[in-house]
């Protein structure tokens, strides 16, 4: 029997991507899956000297080199848990298990402690950039124990992608640090796509824009400060042409779109944290809004809109889109990175945020030149509080929250949802501002209830006997 250095579990998409990307690395891969036809069709799609396939676990687990190292890439939850379940028996003292799947950062936790007990090292390991990120360098994130990272780092920082030669794969702390940090990064993922989105939504109904000027005005943002994977296929998808019928497909799409429960998750994680993401919650309820297709139907009869209001000058209007665009995504980007801040304090990671921000730079889904920006602030300022603290982002928020604030008129004038704009907006004002209301809702707490409130003027806390009558 051949002796394997890795061994995949499942291989569906992004298992076989992954197997294939390593085999092509020179990495001698078993791979596994519960499924024969499954392992089956992939040897005859993609035959490759460096993979082999097993149709039995013991065999796969007999044929590893010490210490043992098994990706598993099945769905998340109870199936990684079965996998698991049927790993324990076969392995020995010092062997490693690593999840590649979208696994609840929390479950990562606990599966890394019941591990440990018994000796085996279990690593949450972040990937994204999808099939194709996967298959020719995705951005990883492992997570565990940091002794036996250097086991499996020569496979995983050599099939990752590449930004200014730098692997875009780095050890992100212990436990849950990795997958924490890939459920932040799927978050801001949705903030940035329902960004593109409403920028989209203003261009064309409030600035008049067809579908090939969009593509235009997209390829031009992709050569300047906005240059991102995002962007880049926002693009595309504008020019591309339908199979069925005439003009372009991005016309005949439902608006509807689905969501894997990443983003929510770190919305509720944000909650637990103290953080303010809204942003990212803005996202997921825009797309929570966009199932209820047949709802919104309905509505729309009943309900009237504004008569639509195109803007007198388009390219004005163009301009302070895109740095409305710019603005807000500076804003998104600050909330996600806070609540890794809160997070790496609360469970003890010492997260490094630049290198956060440099393996993000290629291979996964949020890559930009943008993030080069971030990566300076934190290898400039470790103890930044918030990004748009850091000079250059603090500039560019003061340069571009006009605009963002000018394209948000039109955007309600027309009737067109613009809620991670807004809550853009709201962040940068609430995080800059006073007055907030707090005061107000001190006082209206301690009234109906007692809790107290606090002064500007001294020191203590305090309760008034509030003399007006109230029921």
């Amino acid at each position: 029997m051949q002796t394997t250095q890795i061994g995949i579990i499942g291989l569906a998409v992004m298992g076989r991507s992954l197997a294939l990307n390593m085999a092509d690395h020179g990495f001698i891969v078993g791979g596994y899956n519960r499924s024969r036809e499954v392992t089956g069709t992939l040897i005859k799609e993609h035959p490759h000297k460096n993979f082999i396939p097993f149709y039995d676990l013991k065999e796969l687990v007999e044929s590893q080199e010490r210490p043992r190292k098994f990706l598993i890439m099945v769905k998340a939850g109870k199936p990684v848990d079965m996998v698991i379940d049927q790993l324990i028996p076969l392995l020995d003292e010092g062997d490693m298990i690593l999840d590649g799947g979208n696994s609840f950062f929390e479950d990562t936790r606990r599966r890394e402690k019941n591990l440990k007990e018994k000796g085996i090292y279990y690593f949450g390991t972040g990937v994204s950039g999808g099939e194709m990120g996967a298959r020719f360098g995705p951005s990883i994130m492992p997570g565990g124990e940091k002794e036996a990272y250097e086991h499996i780092a020569p496979i995983l920082e050599a099939i990752s992608a590449k930004a200014q030669g730098e692997p875009c794969c780095a050890y992100m702390g212990p436990d849950g640090a990795g997958h924490y940090v890939k459920m932040v990064h799927n978050g801001i993922e949705y903030a940035d796509m329902q960004l593109i989105a409403e920028a989209y939504l203003l261009l064309k109904y409030a600035g008049g824009f067809t579908n090939q000027e969009l593509a235009d005005i997209f390829t031009e943002w992709n050569e300047g400060e906005l240059k991102s994977y995002l962007i880049g296929i926002t693009a595309g998808i504008f020019r591309e042409k339908d199979d069925f019928a005439d003009g372009e497909l991005v016309d005949y799409i439902l608006d509807s779109a689905g969501q894997k429960g990443t983003g929510r998750w770190t919305s509720l994680e944000s909650l637990k944290q103290g953080v303010n993401v809204s942003m990212i919650t803005a996202a997921c309820n825009a797309r929570i809004m966009s199932n209820r297709v047949e709802g919104r139907k309905e509505a729309k009869e009943l309900i009237e809109s504004p008569k639509q209001r195109l803007v007198s000058d388009k390219a004005k209007f163009q301009e302070k889109v895109r740095k409305g665009l710019y603005t807000a995504k500076i804003a998104a980007y600050a909330q996600g990175f806070d609540l890794l801040l809160h997070a790496s304090s609360e469970y003890g990671w010492n997260l490094d945020y630049g290198k956060i921000a440099s393996i993000f730079r290629a291979g996964c889904i949020i890559q930009a030149e943008f993030l080069d920006d971030i990566t300076r602030a934190f290898e400039k300022n470790r103890d930044l509080k918030n990004l748009m603290m850091d000079s250059f982002f603090r500039e560019k928020i003061n340069m571009g929250q006009e605009s963002l604030r000018d394209i948000l008129g039109p955007g309600i004038q027309n009737g067109i949802p613009v809620p991670a704009m807004s809550q853009a907006v709201a962040y940068i004002d609430a995080f800059r501002g006073t007055p907030v209301g707090a005061n107000l809702i001190q006082a209206q707490r301690d009234c109906f209830g007692a809790h107290t409130y606090e002064r500007t003027d001294r020191e203590g806390i305090f309760h008034h006997d509030w003399r007006f009558e109230h029921e």
